[in-house]
């Protein structure tokens, strides 16, 4: 059980490419990045099982079955998932049904998006006099989230939400409803940790105009707390890039 981090291939931990390297199968998601996909040796049987909203889909339960199957055929299997497996990556449930099946399953953690894509986009997820801690929170839900909204205003801490540009809206008027103020800095990291992130900035009261007006896709990643006012500081991934541009223009 593999986490690939969140794209950029240098952040893949020197356990995670060995593993990758001497598994029979790789059985990989949709936020795996090509340059990952790239490192996996010719002979090495390649499955996707990745979701995508909208998109068909592998059913969770097939996905588990497939596994399963693999396994008691003697595979050595690579289950590569972006960032990392146990963050909102349903990596328990998988590792559950395979030791309930006697399969025995390794571990190696992987850098989740929440810390690789702000770090990519120079937001501290904590920083001395801005936020005293930092929450993960998943907006993936069909309707309405069900989320203790009260709790998450009154933290002061980072707030993160996996998968929640479709809920941007919502996630806005909820925390401001519930006492975050709609001055209260947002940031969307559009493909954080590759070539392609776009970081946008914008605050609560604003931010889903922002997203609609930039054509923002996923996957992304939503930030709200007062640590998103050091982006234009601190965003070094962006000014490297232009950097390098400025040099091979020159």
């Amino acid at each position: 059980m593999v986490g690939a981090g969140p794209g950029d291939p240098d952040l893949l931990t020197i356990k995670a490419l060995r593993c990758i390297e001497n598994s029979d199968v790789v059985v990989y998601d949709r936020l795996v990045s090509k340059e990952i996909i790239g490192l996996i040796p010719e002979g090495v049987e390649l499955v996707y099982v990745g979701k995508a909203k909208g998109k068909h889909s592998v059913p969770q339960s097939e996905t588990n079955q497939l596994l399963i199957e693999l396994a008691s055929r003697g595979k050595r299997i690579c289950r590569l998932k972006g960032g990392d497996s146990f963050v909102f990556g349903r990596g328990g449930e998988e590792m559950l049904e395979l030791h309930r099946e006697g399969i025995s399953v390794e571990v190696v953690p992987g850098i989740t998006a929440a810390s690789g894509c702000t770090s990519y986009a120079g937001i501290p997820l904590t920083h001395r006099g801005l936020s005293q801690g930092a929450t993960f929170v998943t907006a993936h839900a069909e309707k309405e989230l069900s989320i203790n909204w009260q709790a998450l205003a009154s933290l002061n801490h980072t707030l993160v939400f996996y998968m929640g540009l479709s809920k941007v809206g919502q996630i806005a008027r909820s925390l401001s409803q519930h006492g975050l103020s709609t001055s209260t800095p947002v940031a969307i990291i559009e493909n954080g940790c590759t070539p392609q992130q776009r970081v946008f900035t914008a605050d609560l009261h604003s931010i889903e105009a922002t997203v609609q007006g930039e054509g923002v896709k996923s996957p992304a990643l939503v930030v709200v707390g007062e640590v998103v006012t050091l982006a234009d500081e601190l965003n070094w991934f962006i000014s490297q890039a232009e950097t390098q541009l400025e040099k091979l223009s020159a």
